[in-house]
C-alpha cells in the first residue's frame, strides 16, 4: 500500500534476530543452506512486510529472494488479517494461466513458529520501481526525469498488464478469492470494505466523510457490474519492478479478490491521481499527462474490447477504500505516539480534499 509522510514506522520487529531465525527456517528447507546478507528495504511497506537475502549453498547457482512475511500482530496492523497461503496461491495461479512477468514462489511456511508470523519466499528480480517516498510524481527521480515517449511506454506496458490478468485467468481457477457473503462479487467487496472501515473506527472516532463517500457510491451504483475476474487489487505502478520501461515483476497480491475489472483500473487511475494531487499541492507541476483516466480506459478498452463503465463510481470506490487505509494509518501513527487526532478526524485523511470533490461530483470536472 501506498505511504503517507511523515513516514511512521513500518515494523516492531528486530532484523537481527528475523536474520538469525530465517537461517535456521532455510535449513530445514535446502539442507547446507544459508540466508546471507539480510535487509529491510526502506521502501517496506506498512502492510506484509519484505526481507531481502541471499542463499549460500554448495551447490551453485546462489539465488536471490524475497521474503514476504505477515505483519506483526503486535504492531497495531493495517489490515485485520494477513492470509500468506492466500497470496501464495494467486501468485501460482497468475503464473499458470497468464504470461505476467510474477517472481517464481519458492516455499510457503503456514506455522507462525521460525519467524513470528506466516510467510512465503520468492525469487527476487531486479530493476527499478517508481518511488512512493517521495512519490514519482515529484523531481528528481528516474520516472519524473524520463521523456514523454518513456513514460508512455511504461503507461502502456502497465495497462497492458491488467488487460491481460484479466482476460487470461480463467474464472474458475480464481474462485478461491470470491469474498464471503451475498450478492454478487461487487456488492461482496464493498460489504467487505465496510467491514473494514468499521474495524478502523472500532473504539475511535468515525469518518463523516468516508460514510458520505459511501452513501454517494449507493447513488451512483451500477446497473450492471459485469462478469468479475481475478483483480490484482494494488494495482499500481508502485508495485511493478521494471526494466528500463518494461515490466519484470509484478508483486503485491495481498488485496487480490474477486471483483469487476473496473474495481482495478479505479484503483490504476486513482493512486496516480493521490500522488500527483499532493504534489501539485506542494507546488510542483507533477506529471498530469500520466496515466490519464481517458487514456488508461482508451487503452484498456482497445486491449480487451471492454470498454471501462461507471468509472466515477470505480475511483471514488478507490479513493475511498484508500481514505479508509489511511485512516487506519494515521490511528496506527496515534498509537505509537506520533500524532494526535485532531478535533476533526477527516484530516487525518491525507486526501480528504478529493475524496470530498468526489463525493460531491466535482472532482473530475
Amino acid at each position: 500500500m501506498a505511504a503517507t509522510a511523515p513516514r511512521p514506522r513500518t515494523s516492531t520487529r528486530d532484523p537481527e534476530e528475523i536474520a538469525r531465525r530465517l537461517t535456521a527456517w532455510l535449513g530445514t528447507r535446502l539442507p547446507g543452506a544459508k540466508a546471507v546478507g539480510v535487509t529491510v528495504p526502506e521502501s517496506n511497506g506498512m502492510s506484509s512486510e519484505t526481507l531481502l537475502f541471499d542463499i549460500e549453498h554448495p551447490e551453485p547457482p546462489l539465488r536471490a529472494c524475497a521474503l514476504r512475511l505477515a505483519a506483526d500482530p503486535a504492531a497495531y496492523t493495517v489490515f485485520p488479517v494477513y492470509d500468506m497461503p492466500r497470496q501464495y496461491r494467486t501468485m501460482r495461479a497468475v503464473a499458470e494461466h497468464t504470461d505476467l512477468p510474477v517472481p517464481k514462489v519458492l516455499w510457503l511456511e503456514e506455522d507462525p513458529g521460525p519467524l513470528g508470523a506466516p510467510f512465503f519466499v520468492m525469487e527476487r528480480v531486479e530493476g527499478r520501481v517508481p518511488p512512493d517516498v517521495m512519490p514519482y510524481t515529484y523531481e528528481g527521480n528516474w520516472l519524473h526525469a524520463a521523456t514523454d515517449a518513456e513514460r508512455e511506454r511504461l503507461e502502456a506496458a502497465s495497462i497492458g498488464l491488467l488487460a491481460r490478468l484479466h482476460d487470461q485467468v480463467p474464472l474458475e481457477a480464481a474462485e478461491f478469492l470470491a469474498l464471503p457473503g451475498e450478492g454478487d462479487a461487487l456488492h461482496r467487496h464493498v460489504t467487505a470494505q465496510r467491514a473494514y472501515y468499521d474495524w478502523v473506527v472500532d473504539g475511535r472516532t468515525r469518518s463523516p466523510l468516508i460514510e458520505a463517500a459511501f452513501d454517494r457510491l449507493a447513488d451512483l451504483w451500477p446497473r450492471d457490474p459485469g462478469t468479475p475476474v481475478l483483480n490484482w487489487g494494488d494495482a499500481r505502478i508502485g508495485n511493478v519492478v521494471y526494466d528500463g520501461f518494461d515490466p519484470v515483476a509484478v508483486l503485491d497480491w495481498e488485496m487480490a479478490a474477486l471483483a469487476p475489472r473496473e474495481v482495478d483500473l479505479g484503483w490504476t487511475v486513482y493512486l496516480h491521481r493521490f500522488f500527483h494531487d499532493l504534489t501539485v499541492a506542494f507546488g510542483q507541476r507533477g506529471l498530469p499527462d500520466f496515466l490519464r483516466r481517458d487514456r488508461v480506459e482508451a487503452r484498456y478498452a482497445q486491449l480487451t474490447g471492454h470498454t471501462p463503465r461507471d468509472m466515477d463510481f470505480y475511483t471514488l470506490y478507490a479513493a475511498l477504500r484508500h481514505a479508509i487505509v489511511m485512516l487506519r494509518v494515521a490511528y496506527r501513527q496515534v498509537h505509537f505516539g506520533e500524532s494526535a487526532v485532531p478535533p476533526d478526524p477527516d484530516t487525518l485523511i491525507l486526501h480528504h480534499g478529493s475524496l470530498r470533490a468526489m463525493v460531491q461530483g466535482s472532482y473530475w470536472d
